[in-house]
């Protein structure tokens, strides 16, 4: 028997997904860039123009431009304009109908079954056919006969055992996942890109089925994109968009003063304090777990007793206070306060702020003195540096002397994430719209566990509540995974950082989304008329 019907899923109450954002003078009202901003005589009204283009600031390059090969969040938050997948996330944190346009699941969790959309075309004017989505899905969920190794593979998607495509009696197509064990948090992984089945320059010219197309890259300059008139949805305003790679913040932020970029998402509480001449500030929450993530496979971070000496020894709160005007969820593990039906808030405080407290958990581990540590930190994220710069100071107080090594992105890839050399690391940690993918990572066998963890009450818990069907066990499982996290002290974690983000005042409809993107579609130049 199977339950039937649209995939407006609402996962603000199925995901428990909450969202705070606004933009505009006033950071409590989302309403505020609309109703004004422009000066000099002249006043915005809400009417959205078509056309124009804008520049975005970002400041990281790309490590892919193959959807199924980029790894980065960063990465994936530009591509979110050119690709699509079954289903994909909207703002208040549904999963709505893309490429499929409605979906079955049967009620043990053990198949999935799209109905493919009529009419749309892949950006180079080829339409979708279920052999294009049967190919996608499989090539990102490791099922391809030949499985190319520089493909992320999904791995929440290995209990699918077959991909099938058919047609039902009015010629529609269908698309049947049949699963090997039931998994009821399955359509949160995919939003993933259908891609063309027998394109092959996916690398160096990107094709996808998204409002916009692609245009240009230039490695380490920048990323263009351009009004997909095709597409099937709600057209994109502007007609083109730059995404403007710069080499950090501090050079991101000299050029959005000088008038270079009309887009900035990655501001400091300071530096957006600066901007409210020419630019609304919109502030949200990234929906990201902050922390201080320990290698555990590293002295003297083998030893649970100095890691619970570290979580005491930082002062989360004074954190916030020195580089987010106070602003920020404080976290207690490794799920971030957005999945607010999952989110285990009784861990918050597990690791109160008490000097005393960890310098005698150093003393019973070995180091009554301290010790030196190193915190590598991606130099092209401001927030990420400002806090290790807290940390390094407060650190001092319990002996601990801790030094800073910035390393570029791409170098925190392939080094600190895929390679694990590194002893202590600060980071944010993104998401897909399940809350099985916040945890995935903490499995003992899983490639994205660059902690090292390893905790055999943890791996099998998680699978019990990937397969849970009832919604209240599915929670307490999910909030004893968080426990365990805890308790270990698996890293010190810190917050889900606030978002600053600099918009031009010429422009309006940036929109917060819970998941780590950047959506252009949304976004329009004010229609003005001078005030009377």
């Amino acid at each position: 028997m199977k339950k039937h019907g649209k995939i407006l899923l609402a996962l603000l109450l199925i995901l428990g997904i909450s969202m705070l954002g606004g933009c505009g003078k006033n950071e409590n009202s989302s309403d505020d860039q609309e109703k004004g901003g422009a000066d000099n005589g002249v006043t915005a009204t809400k009417n959205p123009s078509y056309g124009g283009s804008i520049v975005v600031g970002i400041t990281q390059d790309l490590d892919s431009l193959d959807p199924h090969k980029a790894k980065a969040a960063g990465t994936e938050e530009v591509l979110f304009n050119i690709f699509e997948g079954i289903v994909k996330p909207d703002k208040d944190g549904n999963l709505v109908p893309a490429v499929a346009s409605d979906v079955a699941i049967s009620e043990d969790g053990m198949s999935y079954t799209f109905t493919l959309r009529d009419g749309v075309k892949f950006h180079n004017g080829t339409p979708v056919t279920a052999e294009d989505v049967v190919y996608s899905l499989k090539r990102y969920a490791g099922l391809l006969e030949t499985v190319d190794p520089e493909v992320k593979v999904t791995s929440a998607l290995s209990c699918i055992s077959d991909i099938t495509a058919s047609e039902d009696e009015s010629g529609k197509s269908k698309i049947t996942l049949t699963l090997s064990e039931a998994n009821t948090e399955l359509l949160g992984y995919l939003t993933g890109a259908i891609i063309p089945k027998d394109y092959d320059k996916q690398a160096d010219a990107p094709v996808g089925t998204g409002p916009f197309r692609f245009v240009s890259y230039t490695p380490l300059q920048s990323f263009v994109m351009e009004k997909n008139p095709d597409y099937y949805g709600d057209a994109a305003y502007l007609d083109k968009v730059t995404f403007k790679i710069s080499a950090d913040v501090d050079a991101a932020f000299l050029e959005l003063l000088a008038g270079g970029i009309d887009v900035f998402p990655y501001l400091t509480s300071e530096q957006a304090s600066q901007l409210t001449e020419k630019f609304n500030i919109c502030v949200g929450t990234t929906n990201l777990v902050q922390a201080l993530f320990l290698n555990h496979a590293e002295k003297p971070f083998d030893d649970i007793r100095v890691r619970q000496a570290m979580c005491h020894a930082i002062n989360r709160q004074e954190i916030l206070d020195m580089v987010a005007d106070g602003k920020g969820s404080l976290i207690g593990s490794g799920m971030f306060a957005g999945f607010a039906k999952y989110f285990n808030a009784d861990l918050v405080n597990t690791y109160n702020y008490d000097i005393e407290k960890a310098k005698e958990l150093l003393t019973a581990a070995g180091y009554p003195d301290g010790f030196e540590m190193t915190i590598t930190v991606p130099s092209n994220y401001q927030f990420h540096v400002d806090t290790a710069q807290v940390i390094v100071e407060q650190l001092k107080k319990v002996g601990v002397q801790a030094k800073i090594q910035l390393v570029e992105w791409g170098t925190w890839l392939s080094d600190t994430y895929r390679g694990r050399q590194f002893q202590t690391t600060i980071v944010g940690l993104d998401a897909n719209l399940a809350p099985s993918d916040v945890l995935k990572r903490y499995r003992s066998t899983a490639s994205s566990n660059f902690l090292t963890y390893n905790n055999a009450e943890f791996d099998e818990i998680f699978a019990l509540a990937v397969a849970e069907a009832d919604d209240a066990k599915k929670v307490a499982y999910y909030k004893q995974l968080q426990e365990i996290l805890t308790n270990d002290a698996a890293s010190v974690y810190i917050q889900d950082p606030a978002s600053y983000v600099a918009v031009s005042k010429k422009l309006s409809g940036y929109t917060f989304y819970p998941v780590y993107v950047q959506d252009m579609s949304k976004i329009y130049y004010i229609e003005t008329e001078q005030a009377k």
